[in-house]
């Protein structure tokens, strides 16, 4: 009986290597050899498992300590992905540790051809085609060995990102996107985004005065404002609406229309106190939606009523109700023809209303022209922004940028105020990133809104800055013309 217990011991011993010697003593002591196809089907199986799961044991390896026959599942956490890539973009893989884990994936195949060698002469043919397999097996992990570490030397970014992504427990087959992340439309603009972040970068001039240098108002972003308007360069390239919409898209209705419609918003946001970022951005919606979208001359002030709907949404702190824009219309439209044309307004948008305008630079450049007064001036602060406005009903200055807009209207009304030094100086051409030449053109057109000299009719932003809660700016020009000034530059 101990006998046969011995023996059973014996044969439920653990797996591990069996030489000659220790065959032979089973065989003598009446021990029953193991069979070697189940094992060999269970390492066979153990090692396509080990194929076809490389990069989740390898991983788990790695990351904790546990033992090598549990192997938790993780689960895929539902996190931004581009937070999750920043967080972890540390983490790289180093060759040598890629070379140790190969090896030791590859050591149980030669310990398993050893063990293949030993059996004895009457399986032969089986032990043939067990070690055609295995030399298959292992020939396939040799080569996928050898490009992984061809695609190690060449591309070693690629290895550490997609090591970052699933050690974060993102799935493998996730595939990485290394090219541009920026839309198609913003890669051409790739030279100007470069030259104004270099441009807008910390002052290192000496007479360039740095305006980000007051840290102690939260409020103005210091740290942070010359990266936050970088990008809003390039972002307003992106969200500018069509510069010629009226000639290929619109037949019914007309620029001087386009005029009265925000002409009378201009009253209307008056009525209500609505801040001026809500009247620029109902000004940037209007003109989106008909760049591509027909619409009939009797819809157009229900458009307009609908885009400052949607501004003051997203700018007001209590926006007006639905109610109130369509008694402001003398009932003309319902509740109901207002609200279907907003959603379909922002589902055409795909709700892209964070848009930078024409006021979003022209803070940060009063900001700048500012720094040569020794006491902040109102009156350019306010003329500039009169001018600023004034571009809203004219349609032929959608052909410029709202950045350069903003630095033309700063120019002209430092021109204004003081015709005895020159408007622009190092700091404003730092900040804004335009010399004077490149504003001639601008100035000259916004000189023309400002003395009026087309006759314009539509009087409501003249009338609005001739208040003296405003200093009556409205009512302020300049001595000298704009273009003498030009005229001795270039000369």
């Amino acid at each position: 009986m101990k006998k046969e217990n011995k023996t059973a011991a014996k044969v439920e011993e653990p797996t591990a290597r069996i030489t000659r010697a220790r065959a032979k003593a089973l065989g003598s002591s009446g021990g029953i050899f193991p069979s070697s196809k189940p094992s060999f089907k269970q390492d066979q199986k153990h090692v396509l498992c080990s194929k076809f799961k490389r990069a989740a044991s390898d991983e788990n390896k790695a990351s904790t300590g546990a033992p090598a026959g549990i192997q938790h599942k993780r689960r895929a956490v539902l996190e931004d992905v581009t937070n999750v890539l920043c967080e972890n973009s540390h983490i790289n893989i180093h060759p040598t540790k890629i070379q140790t884990s190969k090896q030791a994936r590859r050591g149980p195949t030669k310990k398993k051809i050893e063990v293949v060698a030993d059996i004895s002469p009457m399986q032969e043919d089986a032990n043939t085609k067990l070690a055609e397999e295995l030399s298959k097996i292992r020939m396939v992990e040799s080569q996928e060995v050898t490009l992984s570490v061809k695609l190690e030397e060449q591309e070693p970014t690629e290895t550490s990102m997609s090591s970052s992504i699933r050690e974060c427990g993102l799935p493998d087959h996730m595939p990485l996107i290394l090219g541009s992340s920026k839309p198609a439309g913003l890669q051409s603009f790739q030279k100007k985004e470069d030259v104004v972040c270099k441009k807008s970068g910390t002052s290192n001039g000496p007479d360039i005065v740095d305006i980000d240098s007051n840290f102690k108002d939260p409020q103005v972003c210091s740290s942070y404002a010359p990266d936050i308007y970088c990008k809003l360069r390039v972002a307003e390239l992106d969200c500018r609406p069509s510069t010629n919409y009226m000639e290929k898209v619109q037949r019914d209705i007309t620029p001087s229309m386009r005029g009265i419609l925000i002409d009378w918003l201009v009253e209307v946001s008056e009525e209500y106190g609505l801040v001026p970022d809500t009247l620029y951005l109902t000004v940037n919606l209007i003109d989106r939606i008909l760049s591509q979208n027909y619409t009939e001359k009797t819809r157009l002030q229900l458009l307009g009523v609908t885009c400052m709907l949607i501004a003051s949404k997203y700018e007001e702190i209590c926006a007006p109700r639905v109610e109130e824009f369509c008694f402001i219309t003398d009932n003309t439209y319902t509740r109901g023809e207002v609200l279907k044309l907003e959603s379909h307004v922002l589902n055409f948008l795909h709700f892209q209303l964070s848009v930078p305008t024409t006021k979003t630079f022209l803070r940060r450049f009063i900001q700048a022209a500012q720094a040569s007064y020794k006491l902040p001036s109102i009156e350019l602060e306010l003329l500039a922004n009169y001018l600023a406005e004034l571009t809203l009903l004219e349609y032929s200055f959608l052909k410029f940028l709202p950045s350069l807009i903003a630095a033309a209207a700063v120019f002209l009304a430092r021109w204004t105020l003081n015709q005895s030094d020159h408007p622009w100086n190092p700091t404003l051409e730092h900040y804004t990133s335009y010399n004077a030449s490149e504003l001639k053109t601008t100035v000259l057109a916004l000189e023309d809104l400002q003395l009026n000299t087309k006759g314009c009719s539509l009087n409501a932003i003249r009338e609005k800055y001739k208040q003296q809660k405003f200093k009556c700016v409205a009512t302020m020009t300049s001595l000298q013309p704009v273009l003498s000034l030009f005229q001795n530059h270039d000369s």
